[in-house]
């Protein structure tokens, strides 16, 4: 019998929600919990996660090739030099989420992503400074059910600090689900075959160093 939250099938046991849709396969397998140490990766899953604000994380990751287009690849540097001009482009593009206040938001957030940088020298190590305790994350029951909207004393530290910077669409809820995404925990149930894996990845990441979150 199944334990909650996780199927077996053809006897290799993983985490339900892979089941939801045909794009979950792959994104629970090799990505999701894969710890990432790029700048502008982890700038494309903050923007991702803050589109995904009030939707479904599939709507999101059906159109991700799309957002990759529309934003040149997230590449904040560039990014932080768009106009209005480019806000209206970005409205007549059906292939992404065409919400104004979020598009503004990447906007913000890749000027911000600059600041940060030219401050500290790293996106990826500022933002793994934040990496929580052993002790203080949340226990693996079904948090990796990407709709169980969890939070941790972390992320909500993260949140706070990147709000403080003047960053948007940066709350509790969404930094927790980029710090699942970017392997900062591993949220994998306890039985999932990637759980184990994704441990060892983390166990052999180089966390990247750098200036101190607040």
């Amino acid at each position: 019998m199944d334990l909650p939250g996780l199927t077996t099938h053809e006897d290799v046991t993983r985490c339900t929600w892979r089941l939801s849709a045909p794009e979950y396969a792959h994104y629970h397998d090799h990505e999701w919990g894969v710890p990432v140490a790029d700048d502008i990766q982890l700038f494309e899953k903050i923007c991702l996660e803050g589109f995904q604000a009030g939707m479904a994380w599939i709507t999101i990751l059906r159109k991700r090739e799309n957002f990759r287009r529309a934003f040149e690849g997230f590449d904040y540097q560039r990014i932080a030099h768009y106009t209005e001009e480019d806000i209206q482009r970005l409205l007549l593009d059906p292939g992404i989420v065409r919400n104004r206040a979020k598009i503004v938001s990447v906007i913000n957030n890749a000027r911000r992503a600059c600041e940060l940088v030219n401050e500290t020298g790293s996106l990826a190590a500022w933002l793994w400074s934040f990496e929580p305790a052993a002790d203080e994350r949340p226990k693996v029951v079904d948090l990796a059910c990407l709709t169980a909207n969890p939070t941790s004393a972390a992320s909500t530290r993260l949140s706070k600090a990147l709000k403080k910077r003047g960053w948007s669409y940066v709350g509790p809820t969404t930094m927790y689900a980029l710090m699942q995404a970017m392997g900062m925990v591993n949220d994998h149930l306890e039985g999932c075959i990637c759980r184990p894996e994704i441990e060892r990845r983390r166990q052999r990441f180089i966390r990247p160093r750098g200036a101190a979150g607040e």
